[in-house]
């Protein structure tokens, strides 16, 4: 319960972005742990369906093969590819959320100064906390998924070239 109270207390210090940020981090690792699941647990499955049906495949004419081979590739390929241009882009969005907390941190800031002068430093120290504390947690976030997200992509781009390379072989 303490563990809640304390991450409670650090995103109201960061401000309602940080809020936010916590919702796309949450959203981001989700996609994450999907496209691991599929990559290790379903696209084996897939992959051996669609070569099955490849191998079923009978026709005398050349082009209706290469056109089935294309559309049964494309289909697994659509498969891998699904989610991993938006985990890119959530990853490129964090430091930008972040950054809107910096700003909006500073404001708060202004506001302080406005009303009370810039003598009160205890006054200005919620807006600093809430302009600092966002921009670190964007950055954070993205620099621990930049590696999951790149070792997904290396993943497609194997299991891409496996499965053409699978289906050309039986052609």
């Amino acid at each position: 319960m303490e563990v809640l109270s304390k991450l409670s207390d650090f995103l109201d210090a960061g401000g309602d972005v940080l809020w936010v940020i916590l919702a796309v981090t949450v959203w981001l690792w989700c996609l994450i742990v999907e496209r691991y699941w599929f990559f290790l647990r379903e696209l084996p499955e897939n992959r051996s369906g669609q070569l099955d049906h490849w191998r079923e495949v009978n026709s005398e004419s050349r082009w209706f093969n290469q056109q089935k081979r294309r559309q049964l590739f494309s289909e697994v390929e659509c498969l891998m590819l699904r989610n991993l241009k938006l985990i890119t882009a959530l990853i490129a969005l964090l430091p930008m959320l972040g950054l809107l907390g910096t700003v909006t941190g500073m404001i708060q800031v202004f506001d302080v100064m406005a009303y009370m002068g810039s003598g009160n430093p205890r006054a200005m120290a919620d807006g600093v906390s809430a302009a600092t504390i966002p921009t670190m947690a964007g950055m954070v976030v993205a620099i621990l998924a930049i590696p999951f997200a790149t070792e997904l992509n290396r993943r497609y781009q194997r299991e891409r070239r496996r499965l053409h390379t699978a289906m050309s072989r039986e052609e």
